[in-house]
């Protein structure tokens, strides 16, 4: 923290040029400093304002950060080194009394309020927060050399997911922060594979790099702590050879409190939040981690999936239809709740159905598509990403998202002829009966615009011990 600015006994004016106010009292600042008045007068924005001696330029809003100026003009009163009184705003008989002057400026409006001081201007505050105040940040501060293009430079050190990222200069930072009341040194996770402690401090820095917003900092910090799990496994989904990241989807007030997309285009680009949050949670794992695709790094995957980069996105709440719980009271949480559920997957697949009128007919199409994800005779993990014109279909017959699934599982049951399951990391016929996905682990989530006969399907990693396990928790 940087000493508070010394005021020498007397009267000290804090202004700037850019206040009607300020401007207005330029006879009264005038007729004070010919008074012979001990006064200061400092300028926020113009040292060449008033049209006095001695302005003191305060540009750099030292002075009036530290002693707290909220409205130009301020007029103190500093008695043996203590500010022992204050005005704020003009208004002629207080000004005469707090000077001891009388009749200044008889030919100007009596009264004036004044405007905002530039210190608690939104646009600076966390600046001088950082500047002045007792900074929160331990990171190591990295200077890049005056020729050095920024984007460029944190690309060449390995910090990048091949995109650019943004510089997380400590303003950055410290306004990042201010979406969590958690103190900054607190341990969000473990991240491997490195097993390096995370602090909200370090996922803030990795946030602002991804480009979220502060307001997104409690959705990143709490996928992070579930991605961090032995239940999630995210060791070893950076190890597997297989394509699947981790897919985040959020449920909860939370979603529209952050102005995420669940509507078109839910699963792909142009909405911050959901660009953004699953990117940082990638960006932790791969720069406190050491989670790095490539030459020497240990992310192993033959092909990956775009899901590598980060991917997030809400689910359609509002519109569920009676009897359709939301994923998160599926698995557990109040519908005022908000949380993020991880899921180890990659895709989307399409599943199309325009000609489908009944939900049986609907439900065996659906099925004829689950079964195939990943390998039609073998069990796998999959999510059900259910457009509204689809679900439709079952809300206009008073199904229930339970009686979907009543109807669904029966039919996927993979073939005891030709079914295949991985023993020691070879195959072995399937016993009779084996369904396609464990009971209970195919999740369905309702997201996309109003129009498309058609449903997608993530697709998953292994699932269980030796794989993942989808994860869901509070935010």
């Amino acid at each position: 923290m940087s000493a508070t600015p010394t005021l020498t006994d007397g009267i000290h004016l804090i202004l700037k040029h850019d206040c009607p106010t300020c401007v207005l009292i330029e006879p009264v600042i005038t007729q004070l400093a010919a008074s012979g008045l001990q006064l200061t007068v400092y300028s926020q924005d113009n040292p060449e304002f008033p049209a006095v001696e001695g302005v003191v330029d305060d540009t750099d809003l030292a002075v009036s950060w530290h002693h707290k100026i909220e409205t130009v003009p301020t007029l103190l009163r500093v008695e043996a080194g203590v500010e022992t009184a204050r005005i704020v705003g003009w208004e002629r008989s207080q000004w005469e009394a707090f000077t001891a002057q009388s009749d200044l400026a008889p030919g100007i409006a009596e009264y004036s309020p004044g405007c905002g001081s530039l210190s608690v201007d939104p646009k600076n505050e966390t600046e001088l927060a950082f500047r002045f105040g007792a900074t929160p940040l331990r990171q190591r501060r990295v200077d890049f050399a005056a020729a050095e293009d920024e984007i460029e430079a944190m690309y060449e050190r390995g910090w990048s997911d091949g995109l650019p990222v943004v510089a997380p200069t400590e303003a950055r930072v410290l306004r990042m922060l201010t979406g969590t009341d958690r103190d900054p040194q607190d341990i969000v996770a473990v991240i491997p594979p490195l097993l390096e402690p995370a602090t909200v401090e370090q996922v803030a820095i990795n946030a602002v790099m991804a480009g979220c917003r502060p307001e997104y900092l409690p959705v990143v910090l709490a996928a992070v702590k579930a991605a961090c799990t032995d239940q999630f496994n995210m060791h070893g989904l950076l190890c597997t050879l297989w394509f699947s990241g981790p897919v985040v989807i959020v449920n909860g007030p939370i979603r529209r409190e952050i102005g995420m997309n669940s509507d078109k285009n839910a699963l792909g680009q142009g909405n911050r939040a959901n660009s953004t949050i699953g990117r940082a949670l990638q960006l932790v794992v791969r720069n406190l981690g050491g989670g790095r695709p490539g030459a020497g790094g240990i992310d192993r995957s033959a092909l990956g999936a775009p899901s590598k980069v980060g991917w997030c996105f809400a689910e359609d709440e509002e519109n569920l239809p009676a009897g359709w719980p939301s994923l998160a009271v599926e698995r557990g949480f109040d519908t005022h709740d908000s949380t993020v559920t991880l899921f180890a997957g990659h895709g989307p697949s399409g599943a199309v159905d325009q000609t489908s009128r009944t939900p049986e007919d609907l439900t065996r199409s659906l099925a004829g598509r689950l079964i195939a994800t990943g390998h039609p005779h073998q069990p796998s993990e999959a999510m059900l990403v259910m457009t509204p014109e689809h679900q439709r279909v079952f809300s206009d017959a008073g199904w229930t998202k339970q009686q979907f699934r009543d109807e669904l599982d029966p039919l996927l049951i993979l073939d005891p002829s030709t079914a295949m399951v991985s023993i020691s990391g070879g195959d072995a016929p399937a016993p009779s009966g084996t369904p396609k996905f464990r009971p209970g682990s195919l999740m369905i989530v309702r997201a996309g615009g109003n129009a498309g006969a058609f449903s997608a399907i993530i697709e998953g990693w292994i699932g269980g011990r030796r794989g993942s396990e989808p994860i869901t928790t509070k935010i």
